[in-house]
């Protein structure tokens, strides 16, 4: 972030989305809109050209995809770009791939100025999905649309302490750091702590990724499953 000013950039092949989105967050204090992309594959050069902190990417566009330019950016050396997709429909299976590729979190395009800005924020800080309860429901979702667990993942988790496993399986469940600190009885700073070092284990971007990782490899199920 330059100055403290949230860089965005908005990928979407319907112009008035575009410019719709534009107008909004610019007149939000703290965010500004870098530039636009008509799909994919033109987000992918503008985020190399225009360095912008947060992407808001449409999933579905023609030629190259959200899905597959978000895998791009987000798997791309010293990447730290954070993609906010956009989606018409909350539960579109195409949001869980967009989430696996290393999408940061998801907006409905009928979301209010109010609901844009503040996704951009939490995102930008990389924290939790939107609202805790939101993250709970999509990532249990997400979840039943994936095979059995990943054994190479689920290697990975034995790289974490018993509290920092319990701590990302809170996580996983939508659970607010102050929430975990409260179930742990512990302070809000040692649960941040914890988190930290977790995202470092793992190799994980934020909280969005840890949550994913959880149901992926089968650390957390879905209830009834």
């Amino acid at each position: 972030m330059t100055g403290g000013t949230i860089r965005v950039l908005i990928a979407d092949d319907q112009m008035m989305v575009r410019q719709g989105f534009t107008v909004l967050l610019n007149a939000e204090p703290g965010i500004e809109v870098v530039g636009q992309a008509v799909d994919g594959a033109d987000a992918v050069a503008k985020v190399a050209d225009l360095s912008p902190d947060v992407v808001l990417m449409d999933i579905r566009m023609p030629g190259t995809g959200g899905i597959e330019a978000t895998r791009v950016l987000t798997t791309a050396a010293g990447s730290t770009v954070k993609v906010l997709v956009l989606t018409t429909f909350d539960l579109d299976e195409y949001v869980y791939e967009a989430l696996r590729a290393g999408a940061s979190g998801f907006l409905l395009k009928d979301a209010s100025a109010d609901e844009l800005a503040e996704a951009v924020r939490v995102v930008a800080r990389g924290d939790a999905l939107l609202a805790p309860g939101l993250t709970k429901r999509l990532i249990a979702e997400f979840s039943r649309l994936s095979a059995t667990p990943r054994s190479p993942l689920k290697d990975r988790v034995g790289a974490l302490t018993e509290r920092e496993t319990e701590v990302l399986t809170l996580v996983a469940q939508g659970l607010s750091n102050a929430e975990i600190a409260t179930c742990l009885v512990v302070a809000e700073q040692t649960v941040k702590t914890h988190v930290s070092r977790i995202l470092v284990k793992l190799g994980l971007r934020d909280r969005t990724q840890a949550a994913v990782f959880a149901f992926d490899t089968g650390l957390v199920r879905p209830a009834g499953h």
